[in-house]
């Protein structure tokens, strides 16, 4: 145990947290000789990013499915695997799409959503509840 000299010389170091969705704290810094990724201390929300691959991967072990993700190279120069919730998708190569936090518990090394509903990316057709969360309108 130290004495209150040692905690007085050194103190306490508050222990750092791991972030979850680290591609969202960073930015973009295209300026001369500075340029390169800068590590904002609060992150960003969400991240506008374009569609560079679209596929379909299997969930891991006790369930079976076949899942879509999108590769996406995010305005802050990072490339992310995210997921594409909800039945049916219009998404391709060089859609710019909107990504939030967010992981997919099944698919390994899939930390991301892709925000349905904004930019090129549709929301789901004829949802009825949780609309919400897959950017459908409110049906006539």
């Amino acid at each position: 145990m130290p004495t209150v000299n040692q905690l007085v010389r050194k103190g306490r170091s508050k222990s750092t947290k791991k972030t979850k969705a680290p591609a969202l704290g960073f930015t973009n810094n295209g300026m001369g000789r500075y340029a390169g990724r800068l590590r904002r201390r609060d992150g960003a929300p969400q991240k506008r990013g374009v569609a560079t691959q679209v596929k379909t991967v299997t969930p891991r072990k006790p369930n079976s499915a076949l899942r879509k993700v999108a590769r996406v190279r995010l305005s802050n120069g990072m490339e992310v695997t995210a997921y594409i919730p909800g039945e049916g998708h219009n998404l391709q190569e060089h859609s710019v799409v909107l990504i939030r936090g967010g992981r997919v518990r099944d698919l390994p090394g899939v930390r991301y959503h892709i925000v349905r509903g904004t930019l090129d990316t549709q929301g789901v057709r004829d949802r009825k509840q949780g609309r919400s969360k897959y950017g459908a309108k409110k049906p006539k």
